[in-house]
């Protein structure tokens, strides 16, 4: 839990999982589960599959592994995950060296912002944050997947992301880039790839992770989304960012599935009082 203070900043933190730690969730049984006779999930069991044969990536799902793993008030216990290649939480652990093929600029810009405690991280002024850190973030997400469209609902800071299923290619009209890109995604075999262009990149939405690791509008990342069993969710995460780094990398991410439970609705300006004691970023001064 400390690390995540340290990595997020303690008034971004205060802001976001405050509201969730004593709350009340509606007891409703999640339905389409599958159960042992005395009711319990059964998180091994096979994975579930749309009616053209598709793994269905439908559901709650949160980080599982590290960060706040407890779980929440009534929650079943989910099924343990092997650390697997490669794993990062972050993609650094603060104090352990940079292990990402990073530009020196970007070095630089990441050393500025950790010594600066993370203050200008979009999450401490409740807007979008980086893709990353959402994949990495302890409040939950929701997974709802029809043929054509995936919709990704995060519970931080309440933000909504569309993927697009159609076969539409990406946008070359020199669109207005987005803070979570545009992402289109096609089937390979049972894997679900995505991938995210167009991104809002350089002094206004550039933190890939909570360390303060820049990106810029090159960045090109592409997420593979495996469903091996029914309660666990792999994501495979490769950053293109020829501008911040020297060579694309891959991190995975492992998700589990949260049943019996619900999505909370989380306003991050709702009662905010935090940001009037920072010192906004020069780009929201402009």
């Amino acid at each position: 839990m400390s690390r995540w203070f340290v990595a997020c900043g303690a008034i971004a933190v205060c802001v976001a999982i405050g509201p969730s730690l004593g709350a009340q969730w509606p007891a409703y049984p999640t339905p389409g589960v599958p159960r042992t006779a005395d009711g319990n999930p059964i998180f091994d069991a096979p994975t579930p599959r749309t009616p053209d044969g598709k793994p269905d990536l439908s559901g709650i799902w949160r980080l599982g592994f590290g960060g706040f793993d407890g779980g929440r008030a009534g929650e079943p216990a989910g099924p343990a995950f092997s650390q697997g290649p490669p794993v990062s939480q972050f993609f650094e652990v603060a104090g352990r060296g940079n292990p990402l093929p990073i530009q020196p600029w970007a070095a630089e810009l990441k050393k500025k912002r950790m010594a600066d405690n993370s203050k200008d991280n979009p999450d401490v002024w409740c807007l979008p944050i980086g893709l990353m850190q959402y994949h990495n973030h302890p409040q939950p997400r929701q997974i709802v997947q029809t043929k054509n469209l995936m919709l990704i609902t995060y519970e931080a800071n309440y933000g909504l992301r569309y993927i697009y299923l159609d076969g539409r290619p990406a946008p070359n009209n020199d669109p207005t880039p987005w803070w979570f890109g545009y992402s289109r995604g096609w089937w390979e075999g049972d894997t679900l790839v995505v991938e995210t262009t167009n991104f809002l990149g350089d002094e206004k939405a550039g933190w890939l992770d909570v360390n303060g690791s820049p990106y810029t509008d090159a960045l090109k990342m592409t997420e593979r989304f495996r469903r091996p069993n029914f309660g666990t969710l792999e994501i495979d995460i490769t950053i293109d960012d020829a501008k911040a780094y020297t060579t694309p990398f891959t991190v995975r991410v492992n998700h589990r599935v949260l049943v019996d439970g619900e999505m909370m609705e989380f306003i991050c300006n709702e009662n905010e009082k935090s940001t009037n004691h920072i010192e906004a970023p020069a780009w929201m001064k402009k």
